[in-house]
């Protein structure tokens, strides 16, 4: 259980709400959020503390928790590394509905989603999202920053680079590797191993760029 029952929310729009979601379901109180202006539509009644880049976070959250609620990547990577230049305190998000071995590591910032399942020896990074009903069979490895989209399955001993992106409903067979900054498509069925910087789709997956 966190230290501090408050907690604080960059960004406010589309995946935030699922993040406030579990982080209310968890008897959290999420108290304000930082965006680079304030939003019209506030579905949680939240106060609006300012830009990150323009006001004091530590002076507004003080020992409370802060968590990046963005879906993009690159921008949840530089979010992270706002918040450990500046020591703010972390933690990480997971839906009470998720399944998760116990003998599982995972990284700070990450956010684990509803009806998750993540079986035993898995490593997930920092600064991650594992979406809504996605599976992790056992031994799967997921570097920082990735984004593990709704209904994705990794069929076990599948290792992702970091920043890398898999689509919604896609299929990783059993010991494929695939690199960083990779985008995998909705729908594919990866059975070959993906290099760094490659995006394939299709099924069997194909490379198109």
């Amino acid at each position: 259980m966190l230290e501090s029952k408050i907690i604080h929310v960059l960004g406010y729009s589309g995946h935030a709400y699922v993040v406030i979601d579990v982080a209310l379901s968890n008897n959290l109180l999420v108290q304000s959020y930082f965006d680079r202006t304030q939003v019209e539509n506030n579905p949680y009644n939240l106060a609006y503390s300012g830009s990150e880049n323009e006001v004091d976070v530590r002076a507004v959250i003080k020992s409370d928790f802060i968590f990046p609620a963005v879906g993009a990547n690159g921008i949840r990577k530089k979010l992270v590394a706002f918040i450990e230049k500046h020591d703010l305190n972390q933690t990480t998000l997971k839906a009470q509905s998720a399944s998760i071995s116990k003998l599982t590591s995972i990284g700070l910032s990450t956010f684990i989603g509803p009806k998750v399942i993540i079986n035993s020896l898995g490593r997930i990074g920092k600064g991650c999202i594992i979406n809504s009903g996605a599976i992790l069979e056992h031994e799967c490895m997921v570097g920082n920053y990735c984004h593990i989209a709704p209904g994705a399955v990794l069929t076990g001993n599948v290792e992702i680079g970091n920043n890398s992106f898999i689509g919604a409903n896609s299929v990783i067979i059993q010991g494929v590797s695939i690199g960083s900054n990779v985008v995998v498509g909705a729908g594919a069925v990866v059975i070959d191993n993906i290099p760094d910087n490659e995006i394939w789709v299709g099924n069997p997956a194909k490379r198109i760029r």
